[in-house]
C-alpha cells in the first residue's frame, strides 16, 4: 500500500495527515527526474536511509528540495519503509529572444540575465524573468523613456523545455522643455544652466542629445550646482527639493529645483594639523586657501590632493590628508583645518606589467623611474606611465598601486596598457600613365618584433624613381638612455616626371647617428654621414639650374626685318659649318649669348660631402601618437664640412603646443621654420636642398610641394625676348640641347615648375574636438584647423615668378577640417580643406588623403 502526503508551494502550512505516526526510512526513491542528478536530490534532502522521521521532517525536507529552484512540484508519500519522493522539475530555457531593443544592447541584456540564472540551457525561473522586465523597464524609465513597455512570453517546448522571448518597446526619450531655479538671487538663471549637462531643447539638440532627460545626469548637475556655490564661499548652500514633472503625453519634462542659497563666508585662518612628515614650510606653499579669501571648496579639496601627492612623493602611499571647515555663523567666517594622517612609508615590491601582448618586459621596464624595493613615489609612479605613453606603442596606459595582503609597508604596481599599431607597412604594384610600372614595398616599424628598436626598409622602383633604404635606431645602445642608429640609401629620381623642374639626380650615401638624453623631458642628437650625388640636368634644364644660349639685339633686330624661315636657315648652316654659330662660346656668333649662369654652371654636377647635423629636443607630450596635452620643440643645424664640393647649412626649427579648452574641446598650435643657404665655395643654396611647401604637414588645402618660387624656363625667353614677324608669328628664340648642343627653336610653355626657396614658414592653430557617435576615440583625432605658411627665397632670380623674399603679404592661408585615425599600416589622413589667401601660381587641392604620414 502507498500512502502520499502530497506538498506543493502553497500547500507547506497545511497539517499533515496522509502520514501522522513516525517511521523508520529503510530506503529512499526519487521519481520524475530528467536532467537533475538524483546525486543533487539526495545532497539537498536533510533525511537518510535509517532515520525515523515524523511530518515536521517532511515538511523541512520539502523545504530543502524546493530550495534548490530545480523542481516547480514536489510529491513525498511512503510505501512500507520507502520514502517516495516524486518530483516535477522546473522546464530549461533552450532559446532566449529580445527584440526592439537599441538604447540597451542585446549583449547586454542577456549578460545581465545571465547574471541573475536566465540563460540557454539554465532552469527557468518565471519569478526571476517578472523580477527583471519590471527591472528593465525601470532602467528606461532613468533614462527618460517614461512610454517604454517590456513584456514577456514564455513559449513551452517538448521534452520540458521553454523559450523566452522578451519584447521591449523602448518608446522615445523624453525632452526637457523647462528648468526652473527657484531660490537664486546671487546668479541668474542663464548663469546657473550654463553648468547643467542638461538642456531645454535647442537647435543643436539633435547632435548633442542634451535636452534627454536622465536622472543620473540630473543627479550630476545637482552636484555641479551644489559645487559652484560652495567654490564661491556659499558654506550654508543647500538643494531643498527637486521635483520633475511629466507631461500627460510623457513626452516633456519640466524641472523645478529649490535652492537656499544663504551667506557668502570669508577665510578666518588655516591650520595644519596630524603629523605633516616633511617639512611644515614646504606644506605651507602648497596652501591654495589663503586667510581672506572668499572660501572656496575646489581649492580646500585640491589642497588635499597636493599634500597627499607631496607626502605620496616621500613614499607614503596612503596618506590621508582632510580639509574641514568650522564656520562661525555670527561673523560669516570659516576656519579651515588640514588634519593630515601620512600612516606607514611604503615600499615597491614588485612592478608587474599587463597587457603587453607584443611588447617584451624589457622596453616598458627600462622607462621606469619608480624602482623596486624603493621607496614608493607617487611623482615617479606618475613619471613612469607618461614615459610608457610616450613611447607610442600603447593606445592606453593606466597605474594601480595595491597594498601587499598581510603587510602595511608594501605595495605592488601594476600597469596596465592596450597595445596600438606602431609603424607602418605597404606595397604597391600599378601603372600611371606618367610614371609607368610602379612596383614598391616598404616597412618602418618603431617596436621591431617588440623589442622597442626602430627599423625601417623600402624599395621602391617606377618611371620617377627607384629608392633602396634601411634604418636602424637603437633608443637604449646603452642603459642609460643613449641611443644610436645607422641608414644606408641609394636613390634615383627623374623629377621632371611629376611636375617639379626638369632635374635627375642619382644619390648613395649613409649615416651614423647617436642621442644623448640631458633630462626626462629633452635629449640632443649628432649625425654624421657622407653622400655621393650625381646631377642630370635634362635636355632643356630651367635657368636656375643651368643656363642656356639666349637671342640678342642682333638677331631680334634680323627677326623684325627679315624672313623667319630664312633666318632659321642662316644659323642652321652655320651651325652645321660649326663657322659662325660657336655653341661651346655663342656669343662669338653676336647673335646668340648666354647672360645667366645657373647653379651646374657655376658648382658643377658631381658632388662628395660630408655633413653634420646636431639637435635639441624637448618634449612633454602626454602621448607619442595623437597627443592631447604639452608641448613639444625641436631645433637641428645641417651643414656640410668645408673643403668638400658642397658647403651649405640648414637651420630647422619645428614646435607644437597642446592646450585644454574645454573637457572636450583642446587647441593645437604648431609652427615649422626653415632657413638655409651655401657658404664657402658653394654659391648659393644647392637647389636639391630647397625648402618646399603645401599638403599635409604644411599648408592643407594647396597641392603638395607646390607653393613658393617657380623656375624659369627657357620658355620664359620665347614669350617675353623675342619678337614677332612682320605677319605676327612668334619669332624662333634658340636654347641649346644640353646633351647634343643641338638648337631648338619656338618652344612654348608659360607653365612654370615648383623650385622651392631658402626659407621656409608655416604655422597652424588647432580646434581638436572628440568625433561624435564614437564610443573610443583613442586611436581617431579630428581638428577644425587654419594653416598658414609659404616658401620664400632671399636671393629670387630676376626672371623667376611666384617668388618673394619674407614677406607676411604672401603667406598662403586655409581652413577646413581633418581626421586622423590609427590603423594597422599606419595613420590614415584626410583632410577637407579651402583656400583663404593664395598666390596666383599657387596649386589649390581641396580633397587630400594620405596613409602613413599624420598631419
Amino acid at each position: 500500500m502507498k500512502d502520499f502526503l502530497k506538498v506543493a508551494s502553497l500547500g507547506l502550512a497545511l497539517p499533515i495527515t496522509a502520514v501522522a505516526q513516525s517511521f523508520v526510512v529503510n530506503d529512499i526513491r526519487v521519481e520524475g527526474l530528467q536532467r537533475v542528478s538524483a546525486g543533487t536530490v539526495f545532497a539537498a534532502l536533510p533525511v537518510r536511509v535509517g532515520d525515523q522521521i515524523e511530518s515536521l521532517d517532511i515538511q523541512s525536507a520539502t523545504r530543502a528540495l524546493f530550495r534548490t529552484g530545480y523542481f516547480q512540484d514536489i510529491q513525498i508519500g511512503r510505501e512500507n519503509g520507502v520514502l517516495v519522493i516524486t518530483v516535477r522539475e522546473r522546464p530549461a530555457i533552450s532559446k532566449i529572444e529580445i527584440t526592439g531593443n537599441k538604447a540597451i544592447k542585446s549583449e547586454d541584456l542577456l549578460k545581465g540575465m545571465k547574471e541573475n540564472g536566465l540563460a540557454e540551457g539554465q532552469i527557468f525561473k518565471r519569478a526571476t524573468l517578472e523580477g527583471l522586465a519590471q527591472e528593465l523597464q525601470r532602467q528606461y524609465v532613468a533614462q527618460g523613456r517614461y512610454g517604454a513597455s517590456v513584456k514577456t512570453e514564455v513559449k513551452e517546448l517538448p521534452r520540458n523545455q521553454v523559450e523566452l522571448k522578451v519584447v521591449v518597446d523602448e518608446g522615445s526619450v523624453a525632452a526637457i522643455k523647462h528648468i526652473n531655479i527657484v531660490g537664486n538671487q546671487a546668479f541668474s538663471d542663464e548663469e546657473l544652466a550654463n553648468i547643467f549637462e542638461l538642456q531645454t531643447t535647442g537647435w543643436l539638440s539633435w547632435l548633442r542629445s542634451d535636452d534627454k532627460y536622465s536622472k543620473e545626469k540630473l543627479t550630476g548637475d545637482l552636484e555641479r550646482l551644489e559645487s559652484y556655490y560652495l567654490d564661491r564661499g556659499y558654506l550654508e548652500f543647500k538643494i531643498d527639493s527637486t521635483q520633475v514633472s511629466l507631461s500627460p503625453d510623457k513626452q516633456s519634462v519640466f524641472i523645478t529645483i529649490n535652492v537656499h542659497e544663504g551667506d557668502v563666508y570669508k577665510v578666518s585662518d588655516v591650520e595644519l594639523a596630524g603629523d605633516p612628515v616633511v617639512p611644515e614650510e614646504e606644506i605651507k606653499r602648497l596652501l591654495l586657501v589663503r586667510k581672506g579669501q572668499t572660501f572656496s571648496q575646489v581649492l580646500m579639496t585640491t589642497t588635499s590632493d597636493y599634500i597627499t601627492k607631496r607626502l605620496g612623493n616621500e613614499g607614503y602611499t596612503f596618506a590621508e590628508v582632510n580639509g574641514m571647515p568650522e564656520p562661525n555663523e555670527e561673523d560669516k567666517t570659516v576656519k579651515v583645518t588640514f588634519f593630515i594622517d601620512p600612516g606607514k612609508r611604503a615600499y615597491v615590491r614588485r612592478i608587474n606589467f599587463r597587457g603587453n601582448t607584443r611588447t617584451s618586459d624589457e622596453v616598458l621596464r627600462r622607462e621606469m623611474r619608480q624602482m623596486e624595493s624603493a621607496s614608493a613615489s607617487s611623482a615617479r609612479i606618475e613619471q613612469s606611465k607618461v614615459r610608457l605613453e610616450r613611447l607610442g606603442y600603447f593606445k592606453d596606459v593606466q597605474v594601480e598601486t595595491k597594498e601587499v595582503p598581510g603587510t602595511s609597508d608594501q605595495i605592488d604596481v601594476d600597469y596596465t596598457v592596450e597595445e596600438q599599431p606602431s609603424g607602418t607597412i605597404g606595397g604597391t604594384v600599378g601603372y600611371a600613365q606618367n610614371s609607368g610600372l610602379v612596383l614598391g614595398a616598404n616597412v618602418q616599424e618603431n617596436n621591431w618584433l617588440g623589442t622597442g628598436k626602430s627599423v625601417g626598409f623600402a624599395v621602391n622602383t617606377s618611371r620617377y624613381q627607384t629608392v633602396v633604404n634601411f634604418s636602424y635606431t637603437d633608443p637604449y645602445f646603452t642603459p642609460d638612455g643613449v641611443s644610436r642608429g645607422f641608414n644606408v640609401f641609394y636613390q634615383d629620381r627623374d623629377y621632371s616626371e611629376i611636375g617639379v623642374s626638369s632635374y635627375n639626380t642619382s644619390t648613395y650615401g649613409a649615416g651614423l647617428s647617436f642621442g644623448y638624453p640631458i633630462s626626462e623631458i629633452s635629449r640632443v642628437g649628432l649625425n654624421v654621414g657622407f653622400s655621393h650625388l650625381e646631377l642630370g640636368v635634362g635636355d632643356y634644364p630651367v635657368q636656375e639650374i643651368k643656363g642656356s644660349p639666349l637671342p640678342n639685339d642682333s638677331l631680334i633686330g634680323m627677326v623684325e626685318s627679315a624672313d623667319v624661315a630664312d633666318i632659321d636657315a642662316e644659323l642652321t648652316g652655320a651651325f652645321e659649318a660649326g663657322e659662325a654659330l660657336n655653341l661651346s662660346n655663342p656669343t662669338d656668333t653676336n647673335l646668340l649669348n648666354t647672360n645667366f649662369d645657373g647653379f651646374v654652371d657655376k658648382n658643377g654636377d658631381m658632388f662628395d660631402s660630408f655633413s653634420v647635423t646636431t639637435s635639441y629636443a624637448r618634449s612633454t607630450l602626454n602621448r607619442g601618437i595623437l597627443a592631447t596635452r604639452g608641448t613639444s620643440q625641436r631645433l637641428s643645424l645641417e651643414f656640410t664640412l668645408p673643403g668638400g664640393d658642397l658647403e651649405y647649412y640648414k637651420f630647422i626649427y619645428t614646435g607644437q603646443m597642446f592646450r585644454p579648452l574645454t573637457k572636450d574641446l583642446t587647441l593645437r598650435l604648431r609652427t615649422r621654420l626653415g632657413y638655409a643657404n651655401g657658404y664657402g665655395g658653394t654659391i648659393g643654396l644647392p637647389f636639391f636642398e630647397n625648402f618646399y611647401g603645401g599638403g599635409f604637414g604644411s599648408v592643407r588645402g594647396f597641392e603638395r610641394n607646390t607653393l613658393g618660387p617657380r623656375s624659369t624656363s627657357y620658355e620664359y625667353y620665347a614669350t617675353n625676348d623675342c619678337a614677332v614677324d612682320a605677319d605676327g608669328i612668334a619669332s624662333k628664340c634658340y636654347v641649346q640641347n644640353s646633351d647634343t648642343g643641338e638648337l631648338v627653336t619656338n618652344r612654348y610653355d608659360n607653365r612654370p615648375d615648383p623650385f622651392g626657396g631658402n626659407v621656409l614658414i608655416e604655422g597652424s592653430a588647432e580646434i581638436i574636438f572628440p568625433i561624435p557617435f564614437v564610443k573610443d576615440q583613442r586611436s581617431m583625432q579630428s581638428a577644425f584647423f587654419i594653416d598658414a605658411g609659404n616658401v620664400f627665397d632671399t636671393d629670387c632670380g630676376v626672371s623667376q615668378l611666384n617668388c618673394y623674399d619674407i614677406d607676411a603679404r604672401y603667406l598662403d592661408v586655409s581652413a577646413g577640417i581633418g581626421l586622423t585615425w590609427i590603423t594597422g599600416f599606419g595613420p590614415l589622413t584626410f583632410s577637407l580643406a579651402k583656400p583663404l589667401q593664395e598666390n596666383e601660381y599657387d596649386k589649390t587641392e581641396i580633397f587630400q588623403f594620405s596613409l602613413g604620414n599624420s598631419f
